[in-house]
């Protein structure tokens, strides 16, 4: 028997934010938006805030232990590290994120080459701890150029500039969608139709899925924290998908 997949087909992390200081003196990770997934911070230590752009302008959210926060597609979020600041993340659409969904605040000419883009985001592999770290921390820092732009926009031009950033960001991911459905059909629209399925059996009073109860448990994955967009992650080794 398989193991059940985590609850919704959501993503769940550990995230331990950067501490380096960026170009405006705060201390963070690197500011981005979903194009399709919404997001959901639980804090578990330290404290920090989540700067957010959204049609409404600007926000800062404080975060210490026990704060519960979450943001849909579209937007724009900055993890602000004041001390210690870890979180528990839960991300809709597992598998959407993993493969391009989050798009960085680069400047406008890195957001409009694809090519460029792609290089600016990727980080090399099998690299040592200092060359990722060094890779991450440059990241971060372009995207912080075009953030502070972007930030600077909405607040002299309203709504506009940020709509501008999501045509963007909607272009720049459009040559994936095809495969960023399939994906969601082999995890979220599938879990879906089993629960539609099993509330077709209640009705008729059969227990259905029931008798395929399993309880999972799995193991992270090994070795150091991987380099994020916002900090270090700890990860999962959730194992395959119920077929």
């Amino acid at each position: 028997m398989t193991a059940p997949r985590f609850p919704g087909s959501t993503a769940v992390s550990r995230l331990r934010v950067y501490d380096w200081e960026a170009e405006d003196g705060l201390c963070g990770g690197t500011p981005h938006l979903h194009t399709a997934s919404s997001e959901a911070y639980v804090v578990t230590a330290g404290t920090g805030q989540v700067h957010t752009l959204a049609p409404e302008g600007e926000a800062v959210d404080a975060l210490s232990p026990g704060s519960l926060l979450w943001f849909g597609p579209g937007t724009v979020h900055r993890l602000v590290n004041s001390g210690g600041l870890e979180l528990v993340v839960v991300m809709q659409n597992s598998g959407l994120p993993e493969a391009g969904d989050a798009v960085l605040t680069f400047p406008a000419e890195v957001l409009a080459d694809p090519d460029r883009y792609a290089e600016a985001v990727r980080l090399p592999r099998d690299a040592p701890e200092e060359h990722l770290a060094q890779a991450a921390r440059a990241r971060r820092d372009l995207a912080m150029r075009g953030y502070l732009h972007l930030v600077s926009a909405v607040r002299s031009e309203g709504p506009a500039a940020l709509e501008a950033f999501h045509r963007s960001a909607a272009a720049l991911v459009r040559p994936q969608v095809d495969r960023w459905r399939r994906i969601w059909e082999e995890s979220v629209a599938r879990e879906t139709e089993r629960t539609r399925e099993q509330l077709t059996d209640l009705a008729r009073g059969e227990p259905g899925i029931m008798g395929e109860a399993a309880v999972a448990r799995p193991e992270p994955h090994p070795g150091p924290r991987r380099f994020g967009m916002c900090g270090r992650l700890r990860t999962w080794q959730m194992g395959d998908p119920p077929g």
